[in-house]
């Protein structure tokens, strides 16, 4: 569904990515981590199609610049930003008529009603807490019930019921057919359902980890702090 092909972004003399390889299938939670600067950030605008890159990147066979690639996919970003002087329901009615949907109000209701925001919808965009602000965002991204999702850091700034319906959302999502890669530097936060996670470390990607590689009683975590406490190592004179 979302597929990386030696992929790479420069920034002046900085490679930011460095020849990134990854697929997600259908139905599968990939997660991203790595330390602060690893480049996750910069892959996820890429994918997106917010950054020009070298290389390619496609979804659904779609390359990721185009109308129809787009129309797939559903994107959460770390910072929320949304239009000052719209309120929370003309927010969603933006992307019905950005996206041409058609009969979405039964379910930008249900997505208001979900994460605690029925009764902000007439609150205008400046109005609102940073974790408001972040549901806001992850129900415009939701609304046109994409084929493949991308959140970047979803969970910093919520509220607990908001966690929790998030991760219940996510969940769903995954056993729904859609295709998911998460960045998050909460690993807790989806130890229980990933299904791959690749690490990053400086660009690149140190390690790809399916679930059955774990060994017994080891944890995601485990793995994530071997791989970035040993190339840390390495790079100490």
């Amino acid at each position: 569904m979302i597929e990386v092909r030696n992929m790479s972004k420069k920034y002046g003399k900085l490679m930011a990515n460095d020849n990134i390889n990854l697929s997600i299938g259908r139905g599968e939670l990939a997660v991203l981590l790595g330390p602060n600067g690893a480049g996750k950030s910069t892959l996820i605008k890429s994918i997106c199609g917010l950054l020009r890159f070298q290389g390619t990147i496609t979804i659904d066979g779609q390359e990721n610049h185009t109308v129809e690639a787009k129309r797939l996919l559903g994107y959460v970003p770390e910072f929320p930003v949304l239009y000052p002087m719209l309120t929370v329901a003309e927010h969603l009615e933006f992307i019905a008529k950005a996206y041409r949907l058609k009969n979405w109000e039964e379910k930008g209701e249900a997505l208001l009603r979900r994460f605690e925001l029925d009764d902000k919808r007439l609150r205008l965009g400046k109005e609102l807490s940073k974790g408001m602000q972040q549901k806001v965002s992850v129900c415009c991204a939701l609304l046109p019930q994409p084929q493949a999702v991308i959140m970047d850091e979803p969970l910093v700034g919520l509220d607990p019921h908001g966690i929790r319906e998030l991760k219940a959302n996510i969940t769903e999502l995954r056993d729904s057919g859609c295709a998911l890669l998460i960045s998050t530097h909460m690993i807790e936060s989806v130890e229980e359902n990933w299904d791959v996670t690749y690490i990053m470390v400086k660009g690149r990607i140190a390690r790809v980890c399916r679930r059955t590689d774990l060994a017994a009683g080891q944890s995601l975590a485990d793995v994530y702090f071997n791989i970035t406490e040993e190339k840390g190592q390495e790079d100490t004179p």
